[in-house]
């Protein structure tokens, strides 16, 4: 829960630190939208690169975004895959049976030990688990003894196009929470819910309430951070105190849970009526004018950052629209 970034606001002094917030939304709007239009994997690469680029420029730290992916990178295993078990387009890579027998569950549950025992050191984490998971395939695939009892097999098959559609998930997945973090961390609160107020300020002629529905995203953004450094905190005091979140049996682990999720609450509820006082202390009224002290203002960056938007988009649509041949 440390590596958690997103929704984090970090001082600095690059380059989208000075870039009207107005801009960096719509911009970065546009992007994950041109993202999506992208559709080939060495298209997505350079988008990749471009994204690698911006970090450059905005100064900000490769490992901190990295941190900040950790806590996804489940999900990515796990999309990785999926497509690569359902995609059976193209030439077939690979084609192999997944032996099942008593001894390769035991020799599995022996090296699931290993790894639970080698996580507890709390290093390399994410490189143990990759060990474990291919370290099963290879026992499955080629541990095989003449006296052992084969329950069942299963044929894996790995086509062309499934890796390649998986590298490409993969990437547009990483693409599009790096953008969102560059915003989260190059923008303070108030200015992301100034300019979220600012760009939808034209629905008002509807009736939509883009005030308050700025304010939502913004303290929702802002809390989310918050709410897990709490949660760090009371694991940190129930250890202290002998609790252990990651052994014992589920029945116990969903007592650990439970015990984690109740303080949880209160606390979210503590701060939010610590944030209502403040709120009315400065004499917020929903749906009421408010003035700032800092306006919006409009620079050279935003029309720099506007055209590299535009140009990326229009780019994506060509090649979306296959104009440019590629």
């Amino acid at each position: 829960m440390n590596g958690i970034i997103i929704g984090q606001f970090i001082p600095g002094d690059g380059f989208f630190y000075k870039v009207d917030p107005r801009s960096k939304i719509a911009g970065i709007f546009f992007l994950m939208i041109a993202v999506f239009l992208l559709k080939d994997i060495y298209q997505v690469l350079g988008a990749l690169l471009l994204t690698f680029g911006l970090l450059i420029i905005g100064k900000i730290s490769f490992i901190k975004v990295l941190k900040g992916l950790k806590p996804i990178f489940i999900l990515l295993i796990f999309t990785f895959v999926f497509q690569i078990l359902i995609n059976r387009q193209g030439n077939i890579l690979v084609d192999t049976n997944l032996n099942i027998s008593l001894i390769n569950i035991g020799l599995v549950i022996i090296l699931f030990v290993i790894w639970r025992f080698l996580a507890k050191f709390k290093k390399f984490n994410f490189l143990l688990f990759l060990g474990f998971l291919f370290g099963s395939i290879f026992i499955f695939i080629y541990s095989s003894f003449s006296f052992d009892y084969n329950l069942t097999s299963f044929n894996l098959q790995i086509y062309e196009k499934g890796i390649e559609m998986s590298i490409f998930v993969v990437i547009r997945l990483l693409i599009i929470i790096t953008l969102s973090t560059i915003l989260t961390l190059t923008t303070k609160p108030t200015d992301l819910t100034q300019g979220l107020e600012s760009l939808l300020s034209p629905l008002k002629k509807i009736g939509f309430n883009s005030e308050d529905f700025a304010l939502i995203i913004s303290i929702s953004l802002r809390y989310i951070p918050t709410i897990f450094d709490e949660a760090n905190k009371i694991m940190q005091a129930q250890a202290s105190r002998g609790a252990d979140f990651s052994e014992g049996k589920l029945k116990e682990k969903l007592k650990q849970v439970i015990s984690l999720l109740i303080p949880m609450f209160i606390i979210a509820f503590m701060r939010s009526e610590e944030l209502a006082d403040a709120m009315e202390s400065r004499n917020f009224v929903p749906g009421k004018a408010r003035t700032r002290i800092h306006e919006l203002n409009y620079s050279y960056r935003d029309v720099l950052v506007t055209a590299f938007t535009v140009v990326f988009f229009a780019v994506a649509l060509l090649f979306r629209l296959n104009v440019l041949g590629y």
